[in-house]
């Protein structure tokens, strides 16, 4: 919200710069996102007085103004300007003031020149012309007391604080909400405006009624009707207020409601009160089928949700948000009914995401949950000004129809418990003065307790800790003292899991794998697509309340949001995409909390993109997806085994495979079933990679030391090895790998062909021996292979293949 200073002072006084007023709000708790000064450069612009005004001698539009600005002569300025008048008070440029073009908008430094034949020596200017309006039909007329020659910028420019109110501050949100922060934070008071105004014999409720059909979604509403008002453009000052605070000034009807809404933070609305059918108000749900036009032209057809003001016969308002174009204030209304009402804040947020795309003024204020005790307040206040600007008679009391009124509580704060939360004991003076300048209801009740009320523009004082809150930013909580924590700083809780998690997150980001954040809650159906078995399909945690009833299972697997997610990537890109996720699982746990387990998913498909060197693009396969688990492997630290058919029925078997460590399944790898991927709309082939996270910590628990690496020379040797078909290059690498003097296995080939027997294949292995404490012999590696392949001949029944 932004809060004019000019504004702010009719309320409270200070004596701050504007950078030291916005850092004390901001620790305070009233946030300064940004300090906006309005004004262009206006250096040699100040302000004048028209002191004669005769006709140009060679046009007929054209007039020249006698203008005084306080110097020993006054200046001669030609003017097109329809509305000059003898006798204004206007913004005088003088020669070398830079304006804005009205035709271009860009700037332009005014000069001497001629027009038509007379000299112009300066010029009066216009909203345009000074940059604070489109505005250009007149001259800018000023309504100050400001000597002549005084500078424009100490008369119009204004400094406004833009600032970001929480959602349990809903009287920052208001001019004289942040004026008492002000005041407490100066020692001062705030200054209230007048809400006092004639009133007529007629009692109110001769005149019209209120009716409340639901008192949860209208706690209170209240009602005044004025007679006999004129409606016009409101008063200069009012213009300027609303303008500074980023409101555009439309009558002074309007002008008032909008003025006091600012003011005291309260919305308003006025109605034509002579197009009210039947004469008096309803709160009610809409109907079926209702429909309503908005003031901005808007045509709605309401749910029965929708909370509506009506007449006698129809809606003529969206309650909280927006009001109807058939009761709206016209030039012709002569009675207006003044609406100040108080709406539940649930049922104005589902309304106004339902029919508008960003809400209301209105509606941002009733969405933080107003205090209905403001209404009475703020609809004194505006009848009062309508009254002054407006004229008219306004009937005798007002209308509050008030069925959610409650009994406020006192709440009672001791000196101990100020002292325990904010570690001093301030005053008895020093508090009552802080809440009495935040104008809290607050009196002192010997020997050690405050009472505390809640006064009508708050909502958030309800228990003695809030008290203290008060107290405590007010003083400034960078000058409450500190204390060393007694005692040793207790050891950090290690968490092996997110650790684990951590470090393989900056392996896959590291090898250009993009990390994907997903939700927890997915669809029955989604699952079954997915799962591993039968009995994962059917496993699952049902959420009690889901905000979507397509979406009510807790996730048992990463993998339907990541394809769903992976869909998403391949509409917009056709190269390759890989995406990985960390997130937990719930399994059911039949009277307990569900079982959660950190798994990571990652996910590859598309075509590997070509190369400088001129590799083609080619479809990513199984292979890749093997080395990216090989790639993950090396930099966590560990040597992941693969076991063939994953037996997962997700995936497709002969291009599948169990990962495991040490015999220990941790995960799986392979190539996601066509049925599959056809249920999440992805294209082409994808390959998954799911490790659990949760096993593989424990598997790394207990780490052994890493040796230091050797200095002495590896020696080098191929083994070509035919062995049945069944048998894995896996199995034959760890049983190669066995022999100790064996630091690194390779396969570099894998050949079936006519000098291979029938069920048979050959493995080309690439062998790396080394010693720890001494230079390999040819006799030490003759030795080593001759018992590798005397172990791969009894396991596996392989045999050499001759060269």
């Amino acid at each position: 919200m932004d809060v004019p200073l000019k504004w702010l002072a009719e309320y409270v006084d200070w004596d701050l710069s504007v950078e030291e007023l916005a850092h004390r709000l901001s620790m305070a708790g009233a946030e300064v996102e940004s300090i906006k000064r309005s004004g262009g450069n206006w250096e040699h612009v100040v302000v004048g007085r028209v002191a004669a005004v005769e006709q140009h001698p060679n046009a007929d539009r054209l007039r020249l103004a006698t203008v005084d600005f306080g110097a020993a002569e006054p200046l001669q300025v030609v003017c097109g300007a329809p509305n000059l008048a003898q006798g204004q008070t206007i913004a005088f440029a003088q020669i070398g003031a830079q304006l804005i073009d009205p035709g271009t908008r860009q700037p332009r430094k005014l000069r001497k020149g001629k027009i038509r034949g007379v000299t112009s020596l300066g010029m009066i200017c216009s909203e345009r012309e000074l940059g604070l309006s489109d505005e250009h039909e007149g001259i800018l007329e000023l309504t100050t007391d400001a000597a002549l020659g005084t500078p424009l910028s100490d008369v119009l420019a204004d400094v406004a604080l833009d600032i970001k109110p929480t959602p349990n501050r809903p009287d920052h949100f208001s001019i004289l909400g942040i004026a008492r922060e002000v005041a407490a934070l100066v020692n001062g008071s705030v200054r209230e405006p007048s809400a006092s105004y004639p009133q007529s014999a007629m009692p109110v409720d001769q005149r019209t009624s209120v009716e409340i059909g639901d008192a949860e979604g209208c706690p209170r509403y209240t009602a005044i009707v004025i007679d006999g008002v004129t409606v016009k453009a409101s008063p200069q000052w009012m213009q300027d207020a609303l303008s500074a605070a980023g409101m555009r000034p439309i009558n002074n009807i309007v002008d008032v409601t909008n003025y006091v809404m600012l003011e005291w933070g309260q919305p308003l609305h006025a109605f034509d009160f002579e197009i009210l059918r039947g004469g008096r108000i309803v709160v009610r749900r809409a109907y079926p089928d209702e429909q309503l036009e908005l003031l901005d032209g808007s045509e709605l057809k309401l749910e029965t949700d929708d909370l509506v003001i009506a007449d006698a016969e129809r809606a003529i308002a969206l309650a909280g948000i927006m009001g109807g174009a058939e009761s709206e204030i016209s030039d012709a209304t002569t009675t207006i009914l003044l609406e100040t009402a108080n709406f539940q804040e649930a049922s104005i947020r589902r309304s106004r995401a339902r029919h508008t795309e960003s809400g209301t003024e209105a509606s941002r204020r009733f969405e933080k949950s107003l205090n209905p005790e403001l209404a009475e307040l703020a609809a004194r206040r505006a009848a009062a000004l309508i009254v002054e600007t407006a004229g008219g008679n306004a009937d005798a009391g007002l209308i509050d129809a008030y069925p959610g009124k409650a009994h406020i509580p006192q709440v009672l704060v001791t000196q101990r418990r100020i002292e325990q939360i904010l570690a001093l004991q301030p005053s008895v003076e020093d508090v009552r003065g802080i809440l009495t300048a935040l104008g809290i209801p607050n009196r002192w009740l010997p020997p050690n307790r405050y009472a505390v009320s809640c006064p009508p523009w708050r909502s958030d004082i309800t228990v003695a800790d809030d008290v203290v809150e008060e107290i405590g930013r007010i003083l400034g909580y960078d000058n409450l003292p500190s204390e060393p924590l007694p005692g040793a700083v207790p050891d950090p809780d290690i968490d092996p899991e997110r650790q684990l998690g951590e470090r393989i997150r900056d392996v896959l980001s590291s090898l250009g794998l993009r990390e994907i954040i997903t939700y927890v809650a997915v669809g029955e159906p989604e699952l079954a697509a997915t799962a591993s078995d039968s009995v994962g399909a059917l496993s699952s945690v049902r959420i009690q309340n889901p905000m979507n009833t397509a979406r009510d299972r807790m996730r048992t697997s990463l993998r339907p949001w990541g394809l769903h997610t992976f869909a998403l990537n391949q509409r917009e890109a056709r190269a390759e995409i890989a995406l990985y996720e960390v997130g937990k699982t719930f399994k059911p746990n039949p009277g307990r909390q569900p079982t959660e387990e950190r798994m990571i998913l990652a996910l590859l498909g598309g075509a590997s993109a070509g190369s400088v060197h001129g590799d083609q693009s080619r479809p990513l396969d199984f292979y890749d997806a093997k080395g990216l688990m090989e790639q993950l492997g090396a930099g966590l630290g560990v040597e992941f085994e693969l076991t063939a058919d994953a037996r997962d029925a997700a995936l497709v078997s002969g291009q599948s495979a169990q990962i495991s460590i040490g015999g220990k399944r941790i995960g799986v790898l392979g190539k996601f079933s066509p049925s599959v991927t056809t249920q999440f709309e992805v294209e082409g082939d994808v390959f998954a990679l799911e490790l659990s996270i949760a096993e593989l910590a424990l598997l790394l628990q207990d780490s052994t030391v890493v040796p230091s690496p050797s200095v002495y020379p590896a020696a080098v040797e191929d083994l070509a090895l035919i062995v049945d078909v069944s048998a894995t290059a896996g199995q034959l690498s760890s049983a190669i790998a066995g022999n100790g003097l064996v630091e690194s296995v390779e396969l570099f080939d894998i050949y079936t062909g006519e000098q291979i027997p029938a069920g048979s294949k050959s493995l080309a292995f690439r062998v790396y021996y080394r010693s720890p404490d001494r230079t390999l012999t040819d006799r030490d590696v003759e030795k080593a292979r001759r018992g590798i392949v005397r172990r791969l001949a009894s396991q596996f029944g392989a045999t050499l293949r001759d060269s």
